[in-house]
């Protein structure tokens, strides 16, 4: 952002100014200060009037063109207008008594609103000269106000009412406010649907604290907007895009918030932009940038991303801060106003103005300054300070041209300060359209006509040396025009592009185009041109040979506004085209296989608003709003970046561009650092295009490709290039290219080799009619080949008789045309002429293919003969036997191989009867089916018989032994054989009549489908064989019938069948079967409960896994009155794993079983390890609990007695032992210790060990060690199942097989005797067994379980 000029003066100084730009147009901005004046100043700050009042200026305004300032002021009731178009000043008396303090003009009228410091207004026409006074309008001084684009006016007072009337000063709507109002403004809330309405809410700035929103239509429901204390007041807000206002606050924030009634209230962007204060905020919807001030800076940003700062300028002089922002209509200026009284005008839009010439660029970099540069060449910039705003600008090798309108001034470059010279201005007849410079010449567009004159002629000379152009007015009127250093180009609106020479004025070349040429762009020299036409169309031709070398550009954009040729010395033939978006880059090829061509490589996209200049290299100079140049590498030059490493493209996608942009080298570099074979192959091909064969060479043998190197070797040095396009033609493939460039060329008869080559017969024949007649036999032969292969024998048989030479020379080649001969003849018909030359013919093979040939014309002893002449015997032997000519057939046999003769003889032999030559013969030819017929039937030979089925497995071949054993009513053997053979009804119904259904059942095994188990069920079913029926109709998936057979056996000892009929239940799920089956186990159907393990079981199979745990509890319990303890353990123990398995909640019970049964089992190991104190823990448990040991009452509590004593537990062993002496145990009592035991009640020693207390693993509370239930928590506590304690949380671990808890150090000791674990009895070592440390999932599932 450019600082155009700074406006100050003295009577201003340290008072806050009153400006105001010209509406619409900019020109002018009128400024007032503390003095009884208005200054206008110009928009390069130019002092150009000023008007006197008599008092100091309190409002002023423009109208809505722009043409009329009213200005009021103090001390007087005049109005005063000043108008811009003559400079004038007028006065009006506005009639009102007291002190003007407000005045607006409307949007869309010539109307002007004036408030009074009473609250009185004044409404006038400008056009009508009406005055409409409306006294009362407020009762105190009306501040601030709006009209809208529906001409109402609201008005806001000191009263705290806001008033909206109508352009005749009636009041339609009035509203009390909670303060001073402040910043009104018309605008539309934002609606879901588009209203008709216009501008109908008034929003306004209450008491710098409340943003109020007022729709005129709906009085009733105003909306007061509050914001956070710490924004500070509202400075000012302004409404942008669909319903969106923009609030800055005095603190430095501002705030975006939207008005649809869904959003409102929230805040879309909040920024703390100035860290002290804000000052003004301004708008401009035409660059679509807010801008604000504060803390002497100035920040801009872009609207659709607030986020987004696009210029920051600080003004550090400005020690007082800023004060008010405005922008001009078009947003080019931006001014802001100063607490010490300067007024600051930014350039905050530039027009892009800007031309080149070579590698020169001239360009506008302020509204009167132009920056002429040369970046290629490393020239220092030159500036130019120009008289007006130019909108044109040209630029030759040595001058420099600006204007406007129909003037040019025109500057030359110098080498001494500052640079340039101003040199003159030219009037020309007409405004200027664009201008065109070189080194000598101007040449200037307008009204259709372009003027060529001298820069630098005497003025004398100038009539000489100046020319217009077109001579008559028949031509057209000119559209567009370039200049070159030799040339002037020019296009008409009738299509013609004309070029002249510059020297003598002459047109030297003229092109009839179909449409009007809208623009020329030549190239440097002007031997190329690019040209639009009216239909938007791209059309690149050269002058020199317009007629033949003129072509459409591929792809041409129709929005593409101008072409750009690359200046780089060695890319000439490389150019872009650009529209506002996109730049396009394409490549002429001049020298190609195909002739010259134009591609398109590629596009670049490019920001907005910026403008190509110039292309060097792949490097394009754009032109930017803000008047600097910027660099945009073309993405389609992306392989040049790749030595600087920065490139993102892939590298095949690199090599395609420097491919299509004919930069071998570069591409030749790419493959060289890495490229694959295909990238090779895609520039060996390249070169061949461009007919580069040295490089092309030279790829080639990089790649190792040798065939082409030695192709392209052969005709390196070609001088013809036709006929080397032609070669490069065929080597891609293009045949037909080929063949036209080899006839144009010197060497005609390559197209006949070519063609010959490719298999392409007929065109060969038509070349070497036409170029090599001596040709003519050998191609007729090879095409002959071809034709008999396709079928078209009468034709090939012509051919074959034309491939005959009668020259000794070429032997083998009549050898084959007359064995072709004999071929033909014999396809054609003519057989005696055929077979006679086939057998005269040396060749073997000549035999067999007329051999075939006659066998499939139905001609067999023919055919024979020759095959046997030709020695193919299993061929003769065949056709033979199709002519019934056994006799030669045994003769042939020994020489015969195929297996198919061999049969065919078998099958004659045996209608003969010579049985044991017909199964040899069979077996020569494998066909066992027969030979087992023969065996079995005429040579009775069972042994054989089986050992072949057996070997082969022939299905037949079982079939026919298995009829053979019924035969001698051997049925096992016959069953099996039957069932090999896969008859398996007939298998069956055997079984069924002899009594062999067992033999059937196990034969058939897994083989057998549902339907084969349901016959067999049925079959014992019938046999009354319970078991076996159900045993089948259980496979079938018949349950219902299965359950019934399995309840139907009598009760054998192994009670298979309940078993079985459990796993039926458990396949079945069916709920009828299962209570059947309940029934039948609990003695329902014949009051004999049975054995309750296998409800135990039919509860498993069926998955009810709580009704399993209760039987599971039964049968322990059964089981522990039994005194089976380990039983009763492992059944509880399965119970408790499964039920954990599926997740359940474990019964109290059972869990408290299982301990008490395992701390039982316990005892054994820890009293056989010799660890008493532990013994006596566990049994002082079971004792507690005898109960549940109702048939060893007395030895377990005999083993208390003994286990305390020994470890010192006295009182226990006393309270024991007094039990002991009860008299329904005393009897029982052990005679060895029943002494010692009386003893011991007699006299009682109640000393007692104290057991060791550890912590709860809950709750950390101190417990005995083998106390199970903590009297903190009421928490059961997991147990240790190698010591039967409590656990603890430090000393953790858990058994792999079971995961029941175990204490670390103890599991360890107790493991280095035993080798399983004590609870679920796997095998198990010390290494297996790992220390947990976080042990609270075990925790938390032993709460949901207990």
């Amino acid at each position: 952002m450019k600082n155009v000029f700074i406006l100050a003066d003295k009577a201003w100084a340290g008072s806050n100014l009153l400006y105001k730009w010209q509406k619409t147009l900019g020109n002018y901005i009128a400024v007032a200060g503390q003095d009884n004046s208005v200054k206008i100043f110009d928009r390069h700050g130019h002092k150009w009037t000023e008007l006197s009042l008599p008092g100091r200026c309190v409002g002023m305004d423009w109208d809505k063109d722009g043409d009329i300032l009213a200005v009021i002021a103090a001390k007087s009731s005049s109005i005063y207008l000043w108008d811009a178009s003559v400079n004038k000043t007028s006065q009006i008396d506005s009639g009102m008594r007291d002190q003007m303090s407000f005045i607006l003009w409307s949007k869309t009228g010539p109307l002007l609103a004036v408030g009074t410091v009473k609250g009185n207004l004044l409404i006038y026409n400008q056009q009508t000269s009406r005055k409409i006074p409306v006294l009362g309008k407020h009762t105190k001084k009306i501040t601030c106000g709006c009209w809208s684009t529906q001409n109402l006016l609201a008005l806001g007072s000191d009263d705290h009412t806001l008033s909206i009337s109508n352009h005749e000063g009636d009041t339609i709507r009035q509203t009390a406010l909670r303060g001073e109002p402040a910043e009104i403004y018309f605008s539309l809330m934002k609606m879901d649907e588009r209203s008709a309405q216009g501008e109908s809410t008034v929003s306004v700035s209450v008491d710098k604290k409340i943003l109020m929103l007022f729709n005129v239509n709906d009085p009733e429901n105003r909306i007061d907007l509050t914001f956070q204390r710490h924004y500070g007041n509202i400075v000012s807000y302004r409404w942008y895009g669909d319903g969106y206002i923009l609030i800055g606050f005095s603190h430095g924030y501002f705030v975006v918030i939207s008005t649809h009634i869904r959003e409102i209230g929230e805040e879309l962007y909040q920024a703390h932009n100035h860290k002290d204060s804000l000052n003004s905020v301004a708008i401009s919807p035409a660059l679509n940038k807010a801008a604000f001030c504060g803390d002497n800076s100035i920040k801009i940003h872009e609207l659709y991303e607030l986020k987004d700062i696009s210029n920051v300028v600080q003004l550090d002089d400005e020690t007082k801060g800023l004060d008010q922002l405005s922008w001009t209509d078009d947003g080019q200026l931006l001014a802001v106003s100063t607490q010490r009284g300067t007024l600051h005008v930014f350039l905050t839009k530039l027009p892009i103005l800007g031309d080149s010439f070579g590698t020169r660029l001239a360009y506008l970099t302020s509204l009167l300054e132009v920056t002429v540069s040369n970046q290629v060449e490393g020239e220092t910039p030159v500036v130019i300070e120009v008289d007006v705003e130019p909108t044109f600008i040209a630029v030759g090798p040595y001058h420099v041209a600006v204007g406007m309108n129909n003037r040019a001034w025109f500057y030359a470059l110098v080498d001494q300060e500052p640079g340039f010279s101003k040199l003159k201005d030219i009037e020309y007849l007409g405004t200027i359209a664009s201008m065109r410079l070189n080194s000598d010449y101007a040449a200037a567009l307008f009204e259709g006509k372009v003027q060529l004159h001298m820069i630098e002629g005497k003025d004398h000379e100038e009539k000489k040396q100046m020319k217009l152009f077109p001579d008559d007015d028949r031509k057209g009127r000119i559209l567009c025009h370039a200049l070159t250093a030799d040339f002037l180009f020019y296009g008409t609106d009738s299509g013609n592009v004309a070029c002249v020479l510059v020297e003598d004025w002459e047109t030297v070349s003229s092109y009839s185009h179909s449409v009007g040429v809208r623009r020329v762009f030549p190239d440097i020299n002007g031997t190329r041109l690019v040209f639009i036409d009216d239909k938007n169309g791209g059309f690149l031709f050269s002058p020199a040979n317009a007629t033949d070398f003129c072509f459409e550009l591929p792809n041409f954009s129709p929005t593409i506004t101008g072409v750009l040729w690359d200046n780089w010395h060695a890319d000439r033939g490389v150019f872009v085209a650009y529209d506002n978006d996109k730049v396009y880059t394409y490549a002429l090829h001049k020298t190609t296989i195909y002739g010259p061509r134009v591609v398109l490589v590629g596009s670049t996209p490019l920001l907005f608003s910026q403008k190509p200049l110039l292309l060097y290299n792949g490097e394009l100079t754009c032109q930017t709003v803000s008047g600097k140049t910027s660099k945009v590498a073309l993405s389609t030059h992306s392989f040049l970046k790749r030595s600087a490493g920065t490139s993102s493209d892939s590298p095949s996608k690199q090599l395609t561009q420097a491919l299509m942009l004919k930069r071998l080298h570069e591409a030749w570099d790419l493959c060289k650092s890495g490229g694959s074979d295909a990238d090779w192959a895609e520039l060996g091909k390249a070169c061949l295009v461009h007919m580069e064969v040295d490089l092309a060479i030279q790829v080639y043998r990089m790649s190792g490709n040798v065939g082409m190197v030695l192709s392209l070797q052969g005709i390196q040095g070609t001088e013809d290039m036709n006929l080397l396009a032609g070669h490069l033609a065929m080597y891609l493939g293009d045949y037909n290219l080929a063949q036209d460039l080899y006839l144009s060329s010197n060497c005609p008869v390559a197209a006949l080799e070519m063609r010959r080559d490719l298999l392409h017969w007929d065109s060969a024949l038509m070349l070497a009619k036409r170029l090599a007649e001596d040709q003519i036999p050998f191609i007729s032969k090879e095409y002959a080949v071809h034709l008999e292969f396709i079928g078209d024998y009468v034709n090939a048989l012509a051919h074959y008789e034309k491939g005959m030479t009668h020259n000794n020379k070429f032997e083998d080649h009549d050898e084959a045309c007359q064995a072709g001969v004999a071929r033909m003849s014999i396809r054609m018909g003519d057989i005696r002429r055929g077979a006679a030359q086939a057998i005269q013919h040396p060749s073997r093979v000549l035999k067999k293919e007329c051999g075939a040939i006659l066998e499939s014309m139905k001609q067999y002893s023919e055919a024979a003969q020759l095959y046997e002449k030709g020695e193919y015997y299993d061929k003769a032997a065949s056709v033979y036997i199709r002519c019934k000519n056994w006799a030669k057939v045994g003769e042939l046999l020994p020489h015969v191989s195929s297996p198919k003769i061999h049969l065919q003889y078998a099958k004659a032999k045996e209608a003969d009867g010579k049985y044991k030559d017909a199964a040899m013969a069979y077996e020569s030819a494998k066909d066992w089916d027969n030979m087992i017929r023969v065996l079995l039937d005429h040579l009775n030979n069972p042994e054989d018989a089986v050992r072949i089925v057996r070997e082969t497995q022939s299905i037949d071949g079982a079939k026919m032994v298995a009829r053979f054993f019924l035969r001698l009513n051997d049925y096992g053997s016959a069953i099996h054989f039957l069932v090999l053979s896969q008859c398996n009804d007939e298998a069956f119904q055997l079984a069924q009549q002899h009594g062999q259904m067992e033999v059937y059942a196990d034969i058939i095994g897994s083989e057998a489908t549902q339907e084969d188990y349901q016959s067999i069920a049925l079959y014992f079913e019938g046999e009354k064989k319970h078991l076996q029926a159900g045993k089948f109709f259980q496979k079938c998936g018949q349950y219902s019938r299965a359950l019934k057979h399995f309840l139907k056996c009598p009760n054998t000892d192994d009670n298979l069948a309940v078993e079985m009929a459990i796993e039926t239940v458990g396949q079945a799920k069916d709920a009828s079967l299962t209570n059947q089956l309940i029934d039948y186990l609990m003695g329902e159907s014949d009051g004999m409960p049975k054995d309750a393990k296998y409800l135990f079981r039919l509860y498993m199979a069926l998955q009810q896994y709580r009704e399993a745990a209760r039987t599971a509890i039964i049968i322990a319990r059964e089981e522990q009155c039994a005194g089976n303890y380990r039983n009763a353990h492992d059944v509880l123990f399965s119970m408790y794993t499964e039920l954990q398995a599926q997740k359940i909640k474990i019964p109290a019970e059972m869990a408290t079983n299982l301990m008490i049964l395992h701390s039982y089992l316990l005892v054994k190991v820890h009293v056989k390890r010799g660890d008493h104190l532990k013994g006596a823990r566990m049994l002082i448990r079971v004792s507690n609990n005898i109960s549940k040991f109702p048939s060893h009452v007395v030895p377990i509590l005999t083993s208390a007695v003994i286990e305390c004593h020994r470890a010192g537990l006295k009182n226990s062993a006393f309270s024991f032992a007094a039990m002991l002496m009860r008299p329904e145990y005393r009897n029982e009592i052990d005679p060895k210790y029943r002494k010692k035991i009386e003893a011991m009640v007699r006299r009682p020693d109640t000393s007692e060990l104290e057991e060791e207390t550890t912590p709860c693993p809950f709750c950390g509370f101190q417990l005995p060690q083998n106390e199970l239930l903590c009297i903190s928590c009421k928490n059961n506590l997991p147990y240790c199942i190698a010591t039967g304690r409590h656990m603890l949380k430090e000393d953790w671990s858990v058994c792999p097989h079971c995961e029941f808890p175990a204490l670390y150090s103890q599991f360890n000791l107790l493991l280095e005797t035993e080798t399983v674990c004590p609870m679920c009895s796997e095998t198990l070592s010390v290494k297996q067994v790992k220390k947990i440390s976080d042990c609270s999932k075990y925790l938390q599932t032993d709460e949901l379980e207990q």
